[in-house]
């Protein structure tokens, strides 16, 4: 493929964009808030339940766990006063500090956190991210066809203020998972009603609902502060209003008018090229822990997980020339992925099979006739997107790209808001690939790996499975240390080179503007702003 006739393409959608949506300005009873450009979230906002970006930005701030992370991700205890692991560790004793509280006055005991995880670990609640409570012994006994009991028998109340927890495996990097917002504790009002609860949470952490009518779907969520938070990140401002958008393009337009005061983790693809010179002393471009890719689902005919499958897998990914889409597209917001992690995870590793994601047409071109030799190939391949997250450039040039490699058809299949995008990839309903991307839950290489290709992980939407893979998992998770376990899943992303349940793209950056008049704005490991350290000139 030439690289003038991408170019070209990329040109004309350039062009094509257009910053013609509504503007979604907010009422003046929000104007004192500080407004962030956010996304309506999938699902009620049940902790266990929520696995999508929409959602789990506004559990951070709801909710605060046993560990938290400073903004580089290192790790530092929250609600927990220790967490002392046995001389194996296959065994936490967890103690917290006292007189934490829930927004309704509750106080945070052993039992808010036993009763939560025990409620997002069994299988009859449906919840997705059951699989973070899958190491914890009696997990497969709350699971399965055969489920024979209520409770998880690896968790076990000591006082109000202590609790231990028995892996089935050891696993020296456990408490490093903690501060993700499946394991934060619930209140008992929410085991009345889950559904219920999940339209107006009650957390324990530095921001509330901010009254009965909060969450106007498909407009915003507006937070307050909780004045009886204890924690150490107690929120300079007067409080959050998550905005709705659905489209990129009408919040950055919003900005620039002052009707918003912040883009959450990255501008639009049409604001990449003027961005720091529209906001010269408020804006930052800073590598996070996150990935962008597309999901070929293994039910999709021709993508099977078979030789035909395979081989069309790898020559879809050496037809992307991922150095000129970033180049072009995103203008430094955007480096080539060479793995399935992110640099800030500790580096990019030496995977073996990591050409499979370099530009190779030729190489595509062979695999593909290869695979045709199998069995024809005559249909559209399509990756679907959401329309309100300005994924549309990208697609069309990769898509293109691929077209062009490999003389076939191509093209996106545009989806008008996340929400109904993640519906159907989670209820098995696409006939297509799919754009996703993963932000980390936690700083470790285990969550992106065991979450999206572990049999049955949370966050498998491909059906992806291979003993292999798995055993190399509990392998590393089992080792010492994080340095001894890189080696092993070094090894286990080299099965993922072959089989390519996800084609990694590029990796992310927080490439980020603010309203000027916001004060002490910093992103952190997850691309999130530092929300509780913000300021606005007129506060004071």
């Amino acid at each position: 493929m030439k690289a003038k006739r991408v170019l070209a393409a990329l040109a004309a959608m350039t062009l094509t964009a257009s910053l013609t949506s509504c503007s979604t300005k907010q009422p003046e009873a929000a104007a004192e808030l500080i407004s962030i450009y956010s996304s309506e979230p999938q699902n009620p906002l049940v902790p266990t339940n929520t696995t999508e970006n929409g959602g789990g930005v506004l559990l951070e701030t709801l909710f605060d766990g046993l560990v938290g992370y400073d903004p580089e991700g290192k790790p530092f205890n929250k609600v927990a006063k220790s967490i002392t692991p046995n001389a194996d560790s296959t065994k936490f004793t967890v103690e917290i500090k006292k007189g934490w509280k829930f927004h309704n006055g509750e106080e945070v005991t052993s039992d808010n956190f036993i009763k939560a995880w025990t409620f997002g670990a069994d299988t009859k609640n449906g919840q997705l991210g059951s699989d973070f409570f899958a190491n914890i012994k009696g997990f497969d006994e709350l699971n399965g066809e055969k489920r024979t009991t209520d409770s998880l028998s690896g968790l076990r109340k000591i006082d109000d203020h202590k609790f231990t927890v028995e892996l089935s495996a050891p696993e020296s990097t456990w408490p490093l998972r903690l501060g993700y917002s499946s394991y934060v504790p619930l209140p008992k009002v929410a085991f009345e009603d889950m559904d219920a609860f999940g339209e107006h949470p009650i957390g324990n952490g530095p921001y509330m609902m901010d009254g009965a009518d909060a969450w106007t779907h498909n407009v915003n969520i507006r937070l307050k502060p909780f004045d009886g938070y204890s924690g150490p990140n107690k929120p300079q401002n007067k409080g959050l209003n998550f905005v709705f958008y659905t489209s990129q393009d009408t919040a950055y337009a919003d900005m620039q008018a002052g009707d918003l005061d912040s883009i959450r983790e990255t501008v639009g693809p049409n604001a990449y090229p003027s961005y720091e010179a529209d906001f010269p002393k408020s804006h930052s471009n800073r590598p996070y822990a996150a990935i962008e890719s597309f999901g070929i689902p293994y039910a999709l005919d021709h993508f099977k997980d078979d030789e035909e499958g395979k081989l069309r897998r790898q020559a879809i990914s050496m037809a992307i020339d991922r150095n000129l889409i970033t180049e072009k597209l995103f203008f430094g917001a955007r480096t080539p992925a060479r793995d399935f992690g992110s640099p800030t995870l500790g580096g990019t590793p030496d995977i073996k099979g990591k050409e499979v994601l370099s530009y190779q047409p030729d190489k595509a071109r062979e695999l593909w006739a290869k695979a045709d030799k199998i069995r024809p190939y005559n249909s559209t391949f399509k990756i679907a997107y959401n329309a309100d997250g300005g994924h549309q450039p990208w697609v069309e040039a990769v898509t293109n790209s691929i077209r062009q490699t490999l003389n076939i058809k191509a093209e996106g299949k545009a989806y008008p808001n996340f929400k109904g995008l993640r519906d159907d990839v989670v209820n098995d309903k696409l006939d297509s690939g799919y754009r996703t991307g993963w932000l980390g839950d936690y700083p470790s290489i285990a969550n992106s790996l065991e979450s999206q290709y572990r049999t049955k992980g949370s966050s498998n939407d491909s059906g992806y499975s291979n003993q292999q893979f798995d055993k190399l998992l509990s392998t590393a998770a089992s080792s010492s240390s994080a340095k001894e376990a890189q080696p092993i899943y070094n090894q286990a992303q080299g099965i993922l080179m072959q089989d390519l349940p996800q084609i990694p793209l590029w990796y992310k950056s927080a490439s980020t503007a603010w309203n000027p008049k916001l004060k002490n704005f910093q992103t952190g490991w997850n691309g999130y702003p530092e929300f509780t350290k913000l300021t606005k000139e007129g506060d004071e």
